[in-house]
Formats: C-alpha cells, structure tokens, sequence
C-alpha cells in the first residue's frame, strides 16, 4: 500500500480530472451560510489543471473563499505532539502502567478491564494509537509469565484503544478534524459518543476477560497454545519495574486535567440546557475583577465556547507548566516539545493535503453537482438508513485512507452535507465516520501499530484475524444500531 500522502494526492489528481467531465453547478445559500435544498443550478465550467493540483494542498492548509483552511488544526496537531512529548520524557506515562501491574501482583486477571479503561480513555481522547507501542514490553511479560497468552495482553492495549478511538468523543485527529471541516464544534453530539464509548469499552472487555477465562481454565484453549514454552523463554517478567515517584504523580495529575479541561471548554453547555450558563458567568466574574481580570485577559473565553485556538492554547499552556514542575531545563522542555510536534509532522501535513481535495472540488466546481446528484439519490431515504449506509461507506475508505484525520479532512466536506438532506445532523455523520475508522483500524494490516504490536507478541496476524472476527461481526452489529438508534431519535 502507498502511504497516505500519495494515496491523497492520486484522489487530488483524479478529482481534478473529474472537473473536466462533471458539469460545474452550485447552491443558493442562506443568511448562515448553509445549502438550501432544492436550489441547484448549473454554472460554467471550471476545470483544474496542473498548476490547480499542487497548488491545492497550500490553499487546503491557508484557505479560500470557499474551503477553510487546514491551519488551525494543524497547528494544534503540532501543540497536541509537543505535549505529549513532554510527558512522555517524564516517564509518567510508563511509569503509571508500571505502578498498576506491581501493585495487581497475584491478580492480574482484575488488571484486564482496568487497563482497558485505561487504554481506551487515551484513545477516545487524544486518539492513542502508536504511543501504545511502549506498552507491550511491559504488560506482555507480565500476562505471559502469570498463565495468560499474548494475544490477551495485545487485545488489552491495542483492542482497547482503538475501541477508544471508535468511539471518539474529542479526539482531535478524528472528531476534532472532522467537525473543523464541517464547520461545528467538536462537542455537538458528544452524548451519543459518550454513549457508543461505554457500549463498546464493555463489549470488548467482557469479550477479552471471558477469553482470559477460558485460557486460564485451559491452557490448551489458547489460540496460541502451540507457542507457549517458547513465549515463556522469550517474555522474561522484568524484576525492576519503574516506581511512580511524586513528581511523575503530579504530571500524570496534570496530564488528566488537561484532557478534563478541554471536555469542559468543547462541550456546548447552553445548547444542550438553556440555563447551564455557570462557565459564563465564572468567566464575567474572573475577567472583571480588578487586577486580576487584566492578569488573567479580558478576552478569556467561557469554557462551552472553547474552539481550536482555545485548546491548542490550553496544551501549549500545560506542556510549559509540566515542564517545570517535572524541573526540566529551559533548554529540555523547549527540545522535547519540538521533538514531540516532529513525531504528529505528517499527521498535521496530511491534513492539509487532504483538504486539497475539498479545494479542487469547490474551484472546479463540482462539489455541488456531486451533492445534487446524493440529494436526488438519497431523498427517499430515511434518517436511520442514511446514517447506517454513511458507516458502511467509511469502513472499505478507512482501509483506503488508514489516516483517521486525513480521511476526515478529505470526505466530510461531501459527507457532511448530504446528511442534511436525509435530515441526518452533522454530528452523527462524524460519529458514523470514526465509527467505521476505529473498526478497521482493530485489524488492518496496512496499520502499523497493528502489525507492531503483532510483531512485537509474536503472533500471525491470521490468528489475530481469528481472535477479533466474533468481536468484530458484534462491533459492526452494534455501531449499526446505536447509529440506527441515534439518527432516529436525533
């Protein structure tokens, strides 16, 4: 497979091709900006040449008159690695892990739906995907050496996170970046990704427990029984584990928080309850009182109204005073947090280039012909079978696009508006999108954090493949009817 760059920029190419065929066309708009169904007409043609394709991922990153720019989501895909490098080079992280396997010595079978808590809230987070790679070395040992096998150590780290990342509540690589394309915040529909989290993380945790059962029980049940005294050599359980020290508990503190915050400042309080307008008014209170208000910036923002500059901010802001609580050197902090934005480069990069296809789309042309074509195609559809159908959709593109962002960025600018005309929210279209993203990402071989950690375990990934296809088949079943569920009663 081709890296998501070119896979990208092939689409940008056959887009611009399709300008040259596609009869150009647009809608009337309303006073909000938004399409008014029905009022498509034809307009004179504009097709893109070459000039138009490598010009298109710098306007995807700075923007056009029709398409937003990809900057702002980038620069905070930048700030988001900054910050977890700086964690990361304080060893909280695995020093953390580390803490709670000694601690559960004796009894790691009740370690399993706690690390997958665990794991799962950094992947509906901040999207926890290749920093789980750390992880493996630790918890494989410790699974291995107490008579469970490797494919339950891969599933507590790699199966819950990505079921984090499936069910996304803000997210910045998949929720955040696709509710940036279509113009919404990050906390519209939150209650129904909150609702898929807690479905899926107790699905899957009940599925990889009652696995660890049946292995405990026999041995010779183990998918990979046949590798057992070979894994016993291999895996030795480390003797001396990392303590969590004072410091590392302080970061690790602040690390939560900061996750805490920005759910706080993305969620719309007033839209979901008239009267929830306690952020507001702590923040009038703040910004007016005297000195304090002028030290702290009259411009501060209520949290509820928090956007993309707001949060990249609120990261920015914690990575410094993580730093220097954790006592860093200026000159560390200042390494590590660009060391830490150079690992997230491409991903903030691929944004840009994927909103590529948006701009060759709408200076060609043909983004409302497109949708004019799905109004027509669609209007016999009901809310709950285009929601379902959007998910079907995502899940062959997410192999195509193994980028959960740049997928995002390139399809929901399409996506996102053919919903309204089924009466489908823009909401549920994102939570149907990183629905389909998350599951691939469970199994996909062009995934390298799948085929790592495989790697890593030992394990083939047919046998993977056989461990995940029941969790699987019920994973699709039950996306699509919390989608069914959500789109009905949206």
């Amino acid at each position: 497979m081709p890296s998501s760059f070119t896979v990208l920029f092939l689409i940008i190419v056959a887009i611009a091709i399709l300008t040259w065929f596609i009869p150009a066309g647009t809608y009337d708009m309303d006073d909000a900006g938004n399409i008014i169904s029905g009022t498509y007409h034809a307009v004179e043609s504009h097709p893109q040449g070459i000039w138009d394709i490598f010009m298109s991922p710098v306007k995807g990153m700075l923007g056009t008159e029709t398409t937003p720019g990809a900057i702002e989501v980038s620069l905070f895909i930048l700030v988001v690695g900054g910050f977890l490098g700086v964690v990361t080079k304080t060893g909280a992280l695995d020093a953390g892990i580390a803490s709670i396997v000694k601690s559960y010595k004796g009894k790691e079978k009740k370690l399993i739906p706690i690390l997958m808590l665990i794991f799962a809230i950094g992947g509906t987070t901040y999207g926890m995907a290749e920093e789980t790679m750390a992880f493996y070395p630790l918890i494989i040992p410790v699974m291995v050496g107490v008579g469970f096998d490797t494919l339950i150590a891969v599933a507590i780290v790699l199966v819950s996170s990505q079921i984090g990342v499936l069910a996304s509540t803000v997210n910045p690589f998949a929720t955040g970046v696709a509710s940036q394309a279509l113009g919404i915040s990050p906390g519209d529909g939150i209650i129904w990704r909150l609702i898929f989290f807690v479905v899926m993380y107790a699905v899957s945790t009940f599925y990889v427990y009652r696995y660890a059962i049946k292995v405990e029980k026999n041995p010779e049940a183990s998918l990979v029984a046949a590798q057992k005294e070979e894994n016993l050599q291999h895996f030795d359980i480390p003797e001396d584990q990392q303590e969590m020290n004072a410091r590392q508990r302080n970061v690790m503190i602040l690390f939560a928080l900061s996750f805490l915050i920005m759910i706080l400042g993305l969620v719309p309080w007033t839209s979901l309850r008239a009267n929830w307008t306690i952020f507001e008014s702590l923040n009038s209170f703040l910004v007016n009182l005297p000195f304090i208000g002028p030290l702290l910036g009259s411009t501060m923002v209520p949290l509820g109204e928090w956007y993309f500059q707001e949060i990249t901010m609120l990261f920015f802001l914690m990575a410094v005073i993580i730093g220097l609580l954790y006592r860093m050197p200026e000159g560390e902090i200042v390494d590590t947090f660009i060391d830490g934005a150079k690992d997230l480069l491409s991903v903030a990069l691929v944004v840009a280039i994927a909103r590529g296809i948006q701009v060759v789309m709408n200076d060609g042309m043909i983004t409302a012909t497109i949708l004019h074509w799905g109004e027509k195609g669609l209007s016999g559809l009901s809310p709950v079978l285009f929601t379902i159908l959007t998910y079907i959709f995502y899940i062959p593109m997410s192999f195509l696009i193994p980028s959960t962002s740049g997928l995002a960025a390139a399809t929901m600018g399409i996506m996102g508006p053919l919903g309204t005309f089924s009466d489908v929210p823009q909401h549920l279209v994102v939570t149907a999108y990183q629905a389909a993203s998350g599951f691939i990402n469970l199994i996909t071989p062009t995934s390298g954090v799948v085929m790592g950690a495989l790697a890593i375990a030992r394990i083939d990934v047919s046998i993977w493949w056989k461990f995940m296809f029941k969790l699987m088949a019920i994973v699709f079943i039950l996306s699509c009817v919390l989608l069914g569920i959500a789109a009905a009663f949206s």
